[in-house]
């Protein structure tokens, strides 16, 4: 029930996305987490600010990746 109260708790962040689809992958062994609001996401610019990276297409976000994910996460 624990892990279940967490996705609760992001309700009003997911809520909030920048799409109704939200897809998401997490590389255990490099510990970066994957999220993308189009697939596919066809990024034309990202940047890069505190071990994140901003994806867009034409300036519209279409994705996020999260370096050191479990740091971030504790």
């Amino acid at each position: 029930m624990e892990k279940v109260a967490g996705i609760i708790d992001s309700l009003p962040y997911l809520l909030k996305m920048p799409s109704k689809k939200v897809w998401i992958d997490y590389d255990d062994e490099a510990d970066v987490l994957y999220i993308s609001f189009r697939k596919p996401q066809q990024a034309n610019d990202s940047i890069m600010e505190d071990n994140m990276i901003y994806h867009y297409h034409n300036k519209k976000l279409v994705g996020v990746t999260v370096l050191h994910a479990k740091k971030k996460a504790a």
